[in-house]
């Protein structure tokens, strides 16, 4: 599945490339990366705002950011704006939570969001795809990120999401073997299927990253940055999206057919 809901971090990477990040260079960009590899992938994520792409699998963003320009996203909150039976309406199959999960004083809150957006989806008759990701608190000298991404499923997990989104551990680097064994150690605390993000993994290490995560028990991917990146480093985004980009999903979907835990499997074990 593709991802195409970066927001503020779309505005950042494209004028970091020397790109006009006007609204209207935005929309073009979303339109064309739609265009263009959204017919090669079973599900499209966007935000609101922007017509979905004239095929099955439309996924809409449900989350408000917190997110200073050129820096993370540091927090979420549903976004009321969002409402699921007109999303359900228009076309979408699925909304999707991101959630900053953090040891800070705002765990509960996160999780009391959480359920409440499985509950909301579930009621509108639509999937639920949650999305944590595990960041430092302030001030944390310990943080470890497979922990961290582990201690986040056995806290979110139990409010059943339709499909949970998860980084891919130690970024994709490392021994693979361990990388796989902490993936089947998300599998085993997970009562839902799963798949990995390509945020925080290097572009040229995410077909090893997704091998090694399907081996561990994920069913698939759903990436942003990791597919269309190239199309902002070239004078021709539409020639990079139609060749280099779909060569990338190809062997990304590749990999998941090959690898996967099929997500329906995973749905009924």
């Amino acid at each position: 599945m593709v991802a195409m809901d970066q927001r503020e971090s779309l505005r950042t990477m494209l004028a970091d490339h020397g790109r006009p990040d006007d609204p209207e260079a935005i929309t073009a960009f979303k339109a064309a990366v739609a265009e263009h590899l959204a017919p090669l992938a079973s599900g499209f994520l966007i935000d609101k705002g922007y017509d979905a792409p004239p095929r099955p699998g439309w996924i809409l963003a449900a989350d408000a950011l917190t997110q200073e320009r050129g820096g993370p996203v540091t927090d979420t909150h549903l976004d009321e704006s969002v409402d699921p039976q007109a999303a359900r309406a228009a076309g979408a199959v699925a909304l999707k939570l991101l959630v900053i999960w953090k040891r800070d004083d705002q765990q509960q809150r996160r999780l009391d969001m959480a359920a409440e957006f499985v509950r909301r989806c579930a009621d509108a008759g639509l999937l639920s795809v949650l999305e944590p990701v595990a960041q430092p608190a302030a001030g944390e000298d310990d943080f470890d990120l497979d922990t961290a991404i582990v201690e986040a499923a056995e806290a979110l997990g139990p409010v059943r999401p339709d499909l949970y989104k998860a980084q891919v551990p130690s970024r994709g680097l490392g021994d693979p073997d361990q990388i796989i064994k902490t993936c089947e150690q998300l599998t085993t605390t997970l009562p839902t299927p799963w798949v990995v993000l390509s945020n925080g993994v290097a572009r040229d290490d995410f077909p090893r990253a997704v091998e090694l995560a399907c081996r561990g028990g994920a069913s698939g991917t759903l990436a942003g940055r990791a597919l269309w990146t190239p199309a902002l480093e070239t004078p021709s985004p539409t020639e990079a999206l139609t060749t280099t980009c779909r060569s990338r999903l190809e062997l990304i979907s590749d990999i998941v057919h090959q690898h996967a835990r099929p997500w329906r499997e995973a749905a009924t074990s």
